[in-house]
């Protein structure tokens, strides 16, 4: 059946968000890749100040959520997974995440640059950075003290995450 494939294909390449439990995401990432499926959980670092030394600890960029691809019709080994509360969607009905949204995120944690979670912004000036790490990506502009961030949205969690520009690479849109 031709809408069955579509919706089939469609599954599969689409991220769907996966709520946890608090504290499970990582371990709830680690046995969906054991099931074999492709997951995937961005991580931001932070130096944490010990009194003797200073350590990286790596933090889930958004709290509370895998990112997971698979066929949406066959949810069952999903929500038996350790940590799984639900698939987020409307309904019952799953909710994929943009690939392109997916891709920034990507694209902001492999740039090396400092990232952090951001409150969720719906308005805002649009911006797109002309050179550097992060040439192309789209977001919102805002300012920090006196440090200027891009911030781009996963919209359908109301999450958001930030990382540090120079205002001379952006250009609005």
């Amino acid at each position: 059946d031709t809408a069955t494939t579509e919706i089939y294909t469609l599954s599969l390449h689409d991220a769907l968000p996966i709520w946890t439990r608090s504290n499970y995401e990582k371990t709830t990432s680690a046995v969906l890749a054991s099931k074999g499926y492709s997951e995937y959980l961005p991580l931001y670092r932070v130096k944490r100040r010990r009194p003797d030394r200073v350590v990286h600890a790596e933090f889930p960029l958004f709290p509370g959520y895998v990112f997971c691809r698979f066929d949406s019709s066959q949810c069952l080994p999903i929500l038996n997974t350790p940590g799984v509360v639900m698939i987020v969607g409307f309904g019952k009905e799953p909710a994929p995440i943009p690939d392109v949204e997916i891709e920034a995120i990507q694209n902001i944690l492999n740039s090396q640059l400092a990232a952090a979670p951001w409150p969720f912004l719906r308005e805002g000036q649009r911006i797109r950075i002309r050179h550097g790490a992060l040439e192309g990506l789209e977001g919102i502009l805002v300012k920090k003290k006196t440090d200027w961030r891009l911030v781009v949205s996963l919209t359908m969690l109301q999450r958001s995450v930030a990382v540090e520009i120079d205002r001379d690479s952006i250009t609005t849109i």
